[in-house]
């Protein structure tokens, strides 16, 4: 069976790396350090799942999350948000932005996989 795809969107590469070796052993992880990169990666890769920062350069995780889920070929990547930014608007802003779901940091592999699970299950 081919593992699944991740993508994970974040500036902070300490970030990459834990979800990296959380993950890495039970998926692919792909890396984006910006909004805008993931959006090309999500259109060239067609990940299974996008881990994504709100807080990035370039572009950033709310628009990035927008663009990904206007586009015909992305629009069906689950989006879970993974941020430092806890505020119950902001979850509430991110789900309109089509996010599948919300991820606060710090976080554990647990956490992470208790939201992401359900997600790549129904995954194409």
């Amino acid at each position: 069976m081919d593992r699944k795809k991740i993508l994970i969107a974040d500036d902070e590469g300490t970030v990459r790396l834990v979800v990296e070796k959380m993950l890495g052993k039970d998926y692919i992880v792909l890396e984006a350090t910006n909004g805008e990169e993931a959006v090309k990666i999500a259109k060239a890769q067609q990940p299974n799942l996008i881990l994504m920062d709100l807080i990035m350069p370039k572009m950033d995780g709310y628009t990035a999350c927008s663009e990904i889920k206007a586009d015909q070929s992305t629009r069906g990547i689950p989006v879970v948000i993974l941020t430092a930014v806890g505020h119950e608007l902001n979850k509430k802003f991110a789900t309109e932005m089509g996010a599948a779901g919300y991820v606060t940091k710090p976080f554990n592999v647990q956490d992470l996989v208790n939201v992401i699970s359900p997600l790549l299950v129904r995954a194409f």
